[in-house]
């Protein structure tokens, strides 16, 4: 083990010490003689700017500045210079630990990059714009404990599946995942512009492998084992926290804020099979080169970007098929595959807040059959059609009609 390295665990055990099993959270460091210097906060601290971290607004101009404060500071790297760790603690009014080590830290990139990823897992992080899937099964409370489990075991199977897949064709996609309770949210641990398009290819897969499994399942056994799921992608914003194991931060992570809850609403009224794709505004890589420039991209133009490299794909095996080629296209896409102008849902939840979401399709070919994901446009509500949720008991209901919708949510067709 380098010297470096044992420098680095012995950080760890002193910044555990300051955390306190969660009391405290480490909000940025700098490198000093003969270690470094942190500033910690009670845990409640950042209570007080719920206001401007969250959806509420300011109470005032200095709350205001104070949120957008905090939350730069804990975006991305902790490391700040010397002058900009004094004028946060001068801020903030906190007082800053000396974590001494037997010998000076390195500067270089690797460490500093070991040394902020130590700081993040005892601390809260606010990342701006970041791709996000939900995986929903569908009347998951309806079928017994054993399929149950046996259905996340499937989905999870089907996530795994699509990792090693990508990984085959030297996409790295490096996904996190936590459990809803009957599915999972699953993002990419690094939050770049084409880290959010390699998010989508891996929806791709894991909605094909899915209903490939399906597929098989149907006739071999009397058992739900293989989950029906919907699906969502957005990019948006949330924090993110790690959990405890034992009395450490582990390695996992949980997300939440405004990319999870749009997520959850989004999918609240979609259909069995149904891949909704958010309303947001991005940027992508011109190209699949590492010196590609970016350019700024709303949800139409990102799945046409995506769509460009779907051919990395051509040749992938899922559930002994062969993919021989991949289409995706917002419902009523322009053009030979959708004919229409794109139409925009948009969806109120029983809050009465709204949001727009798009239908995505994705026709896949493979040596054997054609496969057809998502719903079709025959199955969509109508231009300017209003729908209510259906609660009465266990009855399927309609598209856009999930089960654990509210009488109050309601869906609305325009046209882009």
């Amino acid at each position: 083990m380098s010297s470096e390295s044992i420098l680095l665990e012995c950080l760890d055990d002193l910044l555990k010490q300051h955390w306190n099993l969660g009391q405290n959270i480490l909000l940025c460091w700098r490198l000093d003689t003969d270690g470094i210097q942190v500033l910690p906060a009670p845990h409640y601290f950042l209570g007080r700017f719920s206001a401007s971290l969250g959806d509420c607004a300011p109470v005032d101009r200095l709350d205001a500045l104070n949120g957008s404060f905090i939350r730069e500071l804990i975006s991305g790297s902790r490391l700040l210079s010397a002058e900009d760790f004094d004028g946060a603690v001068s801020r903030l009014r906190l007082e800053p630990v000396k974590v001494k080590l037997p010998a000076a830290l390195s500067a270089d990139s690797d460490t500093v990059a070991a040394v902020d990823s130590l700081i993040q897992r005892y601390s809260i992080n606010y990342v701006k714009s970041r791709a996000v899937l939900l995986f929903d099964i569908v009347d998951f409370s309806l079928v017994s404990s054993f399929e149950q489990t046996s259905q996340l075991n499937s989905l999870s199977y089907s996530l795994n599946s699509a990792h090693s897949k990508l990984l085959k064709r030297n996409i790295d996609i490096n996904f996190s995942r936590t459990t809803t309770g009957d599915g999972y949210y699953v993002w990419h641990q690094h939050d770049s512009p084409r880290a959010n398009l390699e998010l989508f290819e891996f929806m791709i897969l894991v909605v094909a492998d899915n209903a490939l499994a399906q597929m098989a399942a149907a006739g071999a056994s009397s058992g739900q084992v293989v989950p029906k799921i919907r699906t969502g992608f957005h990019i948006g914003s949330h924090f993110e926290f790690f959990q405890v194991e034992g009395l450490s931060p582990g390695m996992n992570s949980f997300i939440v804020g405004d990319v999870t809850i749009e997520l959850s609403r989004m999918l609240d009224l979609a259909g069995t099979g149904q891949i909704f794709i958010g309303d947001f505004d991005t940027v992508v890589p011109t190209s699949s080169r590492e010196e590609a420039y970016l350019i700024a991209a709303d949800s139409q133009r990102f799945v046409e970007r995506a769509v460009k490299q779907m051919d990395g794909l051509t040749g992938t095996t899922l559930s002994d098929e062969t993919i021989e080629s991949i289409h995706c296209f917002l419902s009523g896409e322009s053009g030979a595959s959708g004919g229409q102008t794109v139409r925009r849902f948009r969806i109120t939840d029983k809050h009465g807040r709204s949001r727009n979401v798009y239908n995505l399709r994705i026709n896949i070919r493979t040596a054997n059959r054609p496969v057809m994901l998502g719903l079709h446009d025959s199955e969509l509500p109508k231009k300017h059609t209003r729908r209510k949720a259906d609660v009465r008991g266990n009855q399927r209901t309609k598209a856009f009609q999930g089960l654990r919708s509210k009488p109050s949510a309601s869906i609305a067709v325009f046209e882009d």
